[in-house]
């Protein structure tokens, strides 16, 4: 997978599309990277915007999300709790996440596990994919420790 970008990369891609700057954007993008292994929906990160500016409203957020998504700089996840939410792209490929039943945490897989299975897809019925997603439901370390590694 790419390297995540950070937020000097978000800021630069932004001016390089002539995208304006404003200080609600850059602390939307700040707190998104900081935040990034969280995997905010648009609602927390309001809250953690809100934190720091009580001004900025929820639209400005969702609008500033909809602009890095379609900068590229973004993606959307559905992981199954009813909202979207969102990471910083790496524009190589999608990673993998485990998602703990029990507390909720998300945990990123780098590695492509779906790789013979793409490859299977293209010999068997001559499809190639672009793009996929993988979430693995089940019990963290934390909750489980029994189970661990």
């Amino acid at each position: 997978m790419g390297k995540e970008p950070d937020v000097n990369h978000v800021y630069q891609r932004m001016k390089d599309e002539d995208v304006k700057m404003t200080a609600q954007r850059q602390l939307i993008v700040k707190l998104l990277v900081k935040h990034q292994d969280r995997h905010p929906s648009a609602d927390e990160l309001h809250q953690l915007v809100r934190d720091v500016d009580p001004d900025v409203g929820l639209a400005t957020v969702y609008r500033t999300l909809d602009l890095l998504e379609r900068l590229d700089l973004v993606q959307s996840l559905n992981l199954g709790d009813g909202r979207a939410r969102y990471e910083l792209a790496s524009g190589v490929h999608r990673h993998h996440h485990l998602l703990c039943i029990e507390c909720g945490k998300i945990e990123e897989v780098d590695e492509d596990l779906l790789g013979a299975v793409e490859e299977a897809v293209l010999s068997r019925a001559g499809f190639t994919v672009v793009d996929h997603e993988l979430k693995l439901y089940g019990v963290c370390c934390a909750c489980s420790p029994e189970r661990g590694p």
